[in-house]
């Protein structure tokens, strides 16, 4: 199926849902997660206004990044604007930041002064999600819900760090509904943390939902969507 036939399918959905939850739809931000498809299936996607586009792994992104955005810096006129959205190791800072404007998964205080190191190099400040284990499950990444407070207290003073939201994955779930109390886990821990951290002012999003379960993230309050299978597909070799 094109691309072009998931978008406008996938947009319908979207728009159902911000109705039921008497939200804008322009408050929505959607990210075409391309690490199983090939580079000419990421650049249809770019080449149907999918310009946020998410990958895992640099190694896996590479080909992609230099097909679409070449060296010319971030955001530049005409490219896409990449989000990295798969854990992120220390030692593959150096590929990631410079090339991947937002970053989905700060978890911890190495990487985040990594993070930190290579952008005040390169004069940059990245956004960043804190990625929170809402869920519980030991098989997920993230810290726990009561450490961000105190991260965020212990990052306050790098500069090149700007956090934006928290970012969690919920567990697949055959049936969407019942991925709805770990969106609004998130979302209710959004909230606590800008009323009581005074480093959470600019606190504002939650990344979450994917292709099975985006419309219960929308109306639980997802300001930015992962969506893979259901708008680039999957194919059997990724490069």
């Amino acid at each position: 199926m094109s691309i072009q036939h998931n978008w406008r399918l996938v947009e319908q959905k979207i728009a159902a849902a911000c109705e039921r939850a008497g939200r804008r739809r322009e408050d929505i931000g959607v990210i075409a997660v391309t690490k199983y498809v090939s580079v000419d299936r990421t650049k249809e996607a770019f080449d149907n206004g999918l310009i946020h586009l998410g990958e895992n792994r640099w190694q896996d992104a590479q080909s992609k990044w230099h097909a679409l955005s070449g060296d010319e810096g971030l955001e530049e006129a005409g490219k896409p604007i990449w989000h990295f959205i798969g854990s992120l190791q220390t030692n593959k800072v150096k590929d990631v930041i410079g090339r991947f404007t937002y970053i989905h998964s700060l978890d911890r205080l190495s990487l985040a002064e990594a993070i930190h190191k290579r952008a005040s190099q390169l004069g940059i400040v990245v956004p960043c999600f804190i990625q929170t284990n809402v869920s519980g499950e030991s098989s997920k990444h993230g810290m726990e819900p009561e450490d961000v407070v105190p991260f965020l207290a212990s990052i306050s003073g790098l500069s090149s760090i700007q956090p934006i939201g928290l970012m969690t994955m919920a567990p697949y779930e055959a049936e969407p509904e019942d991925t709805r109390g770990v969106f609004r886990a998130l979302r209710e821990l959004r909230d606590q943390v800008r009323q009581t951290s005074p480093h959470a002012e600019r606190l504002e999003h939650l990344s979450m939902g994917m292709s099975n379960d985006f419309e219960v993230a929308i109306e639980e309050g997802a300001t930015w969507i992962r969506l893979g299978s259901i708008l680039v597909g999957k194919e059997e070799d990724g490069q």
